[in-house]
């Protein structure tokens, strides 16, 4: 574990990627903090950060899975890159929810080059497959975790709403999908994304 810290970001990923566990939970160490705050500072409200938090690695594990990680870039870069593609589609999805001001966070949602339609359409494509592969994945989980995921990604409930249909504290309801990420990482690597 201690000589898995001093590695780089890209070696841990490849590690990951082969099947260590340990690795990604470093690597989510490393950025759970920035994420975080990133979401909180665009959308003010801790509980809908929490929720997109849990989304947001979600689709990390996903992709990571699915080779969608180029060396290229900085991992962090990548990540965050991630998280602000997961506001933009809400913004997209939900217009009148939140306004985000371009002076307060510096983010021009406008005329963001991200959100070009050919962009979009590939992208569109992309999380379509995603989906398909986690919803495989998804039906290998405990029924707890597997009902949590399944109102969190495909009903789109907020935490809140989940603890309140399945009788439980929100707490419970984010602990349930913890373990279930913790869960979807191991299936992936026992067997594969691609199984969609």
């Amino acid at each position: 574990m201690k000589h898995l810290n001093t590695l780089p970001d890209e070696q841990l990923v490849k590690l990951y990627i082969e099947g260590n566990n340990t690795a990604f939970d470093l690597l989510l160490r490393r950025y759970e903090s920035k994420v975080f705050t990133y979401l909180i500072s665009t959308l003010k409200s801790h509980e809908q950060a929490e929720d997109y938090f849990q989304d947001i690695f979600v689709k990390i594990v996903v992709q990571l899975k699915n080779r969608q990680y180029e060396e290229a870039g900085k991992f962090s870069s990548w990540v965050m890159r991630i998280a602000h593609n997961h506001i933009i589609d809400h913004y997209r999805t939900s217009p009148n929810s939140v306004t985000i001001s371009e002076e307060e966070n510096g983010i021009d949602l406008q005329n963001n080059i991200h959100i070009s339609s050919e962009t979009n359409r590939e992208k569109e494509m992309i999380d379509q497959q995603t989906l398909r592969e986690v919803k495989e994945l998804i039906k290998l989980l405990p029924q707890t975790q597997r009902e949590v995921v399944t109102m969190r990604i495909y009903d789109e409930l907020s935490f809140k709403e989940i603890a309140q249909k399945t009788n439980c504290s929100i707490n419970t309801a984010l602990g349930r999908m913890r373990y279930a990420i913790i869960n979807l990482r191991l299936l992936a690597n026992k067997y594969g994304v691609e199984r969609a």
